[in-house]
């Protein structure tokens, strides 16, 4: 077994053992070194984005002090949610290795089907989303465009 997923399995064995949250576990690695690490700890947090990949994500980016995670790689023990795929795709991380697939996920109670079926338009979201204010946010889009010295992601 590759030692870096071994690592995303202790990462979630300790979130298990802890109940912590799901049993899920991540690592990001960058130049052969894991620089963040993270199990799911979404019970412990009462947050619901406290994933074993969002918290790997946060962990490294703080540790390399960069939001970007390009030339990275991800090894999580679960095919990530969506969620967690935008967070690694915000991030640029290059390359994901994951363990488990999301059916497999499903069949113990982990369903993002209807994540999936929503953004797919095969579902009818049940959350109402209404545009208001819409002035007033793009003239704040607008003033950070404008911004000469503003980082880019």
């Amino acid at each position: 077994m590759n030692n870096f997923m071994q690592e995303a399995i202790n990462e979630a064995k300790k979130g298990i053992e802890n109940n912590d949250g799901g049993p899920f576990g991540a690592v990001v690695v960058k130049n052969g070194k894991i620089i963040g690490r993270g199990h799911n700890m979404v019970v412990v947090n009462n947050d619901p984005t406290a994933h074993a990949e969002m918290q790997a994500i946060r962990e490294a980016t703080k540790n390399i002090k960069d939001f970007s995670l390009k030339g990275c790689e991800l090894y999580t023990t679960c095919e990530p949610c969506p969620m967690c795929f935008s967070a690694i795709h915000w991030a640029r991380i290059d390359k994901v290795y994951y363990g488990a697939t999301k059916e497999e996920a499903a069949k113990i109670g982990f369903d993002d089907k209807f994540i999936y079926d929503i953004l797919e338009g095969r579902l009818k979201d049940n959350i109402e989303f209404v545009q208001i204010d819409e002035i007033e946010s793009k003239e704040v889009c607008k003033k950070w465009y404008q911004k000469e010295d503003k980082i880019l992601y």
